[in-house]
């Protein structure tokens, strides 16, 4: 019988970790909470042939999590960031059926650039929210490997929360990093969903940050994404666009958000499409790109 990741824990001190190797628990051995800023924390996950994890969330403001509650997300109810002063992280799972839901059948983390780019093979995916989040030292990414190759087919962005459960409800995954992160705009996120089907797969993303490369993926028949990433900001409008009628490129397979400057180029070097539009143009806050493989 195939064996899925089935539950997901978190250890925040060494009496917590005998408990979960005591129950079963195997443990991803990378501490959450390097150079000793705060509590040693660990993430612990099971594997049986039960139904398994096929979506992971992380929250780090009060309005993340109304849509998980809503949508019955089972919270992991241990901050990833126990003892300093970075974001009051939690991790959530969800079980699903539905036909964008995809076993999940083993975690890994990255910890810094080099180790980030070379995690992008097939069947793996890297969730955006940097789990070291505002606490200072490296970027810490979690990575999912699926039981079978994963496509994006659809693509969406939000505002605020009023509308996280429905997409939620509706086999979305949200990229759990704010596009407007330090710009003192709107909390803005991109959401995505996948298929098995590559025949409905996104062919290719871009980023248009004037008015010029707005009317040339226009003019080339891009769909838009109708939420400007930069609301509420001094910035430029930025757009996202997609394309799946585009025979001279493959289906994407898997997209996230670079923050660290000093990941673009490793990335690019192991062939990943690194969108270099600064999601954040014209504002002070963080430069963030789009990369997908």
């Amino acid at each position: 019988m195939p064996q899925y990741i089935t539950d997901i824990d978190v250890s925040v001190n060494e009496a917590e970790q005998h408990q979960l190797r005591k129950h079963g628990f195997t443990q991803v051995h990378v501490n959450l909470n390097p150079e000793g800023k705060g509590n040693t924390i660990y993430l612990w996950y099971k594997t049986s042939d039960c139904p398994a994890i096929t979506r992971i969330q992380f929250s780090f403001t009060d309005k993340m999590k109304e849509g998980l509650v809503t949508e019955g997300y089972h919270k992991v109810d241990k901050n990833l960031n126990t003892g300093n002063s970075g974001s009051p992280i939690y991790l959530w799972f969800y079980k699903g059926s539905s036909q964008y839901d995809v076993p999940i059948v083993e975690l890994d983390l990255s910890t810094d650039a080099e180790a980030d780019a070379t995690k992008v093979q097939p069947l793996w995916e890297r969730l955006p929210c940097d789990l070291n989040r505002r606490a200072g030292g490296n970027w810490i990414y979690l990575w999912v490997k699926r039981e079978t190759q994963t496509y994006i087919c659809d693509i969406n962005a939000t505002l605020n929360s009023s509308s996280d459960a429905n997409l939620f409800r509706q086999g979305y995954i949200r990229m759990d990093e704010d596009t407007n992160r330090d710009a003192g705009g709107a909390y803005v996120f991109l959401w995505y969903r996948q298929t098995t089907d590559s025949q409905k797969a996104i062919k290719d993303l871009q980023v248009s940050t004037d008015q010029e490369s707005k009317e040339s993926y226009e003019n080339q028949n891009y769909e838009k994404v109708e939420i400007n990433l930069n609301e509420g900001t001094l910035g430029t409008p930025v757009y996202l666009y997609y394309k799946k009628n585009e025979c001279s490129k493959d289906p994407i397979k898997m997209i996230t958000l670079i923050l660290d400057p000093t990941a673009v180029l490793p990335y690019i070097n192991a062939g990943v499409e690194v969108v270099e539009k600064n999601l954040n143009e014209g504002n002070s806050g963080f430069r963030e790109y789009l990369c997908f493989n």
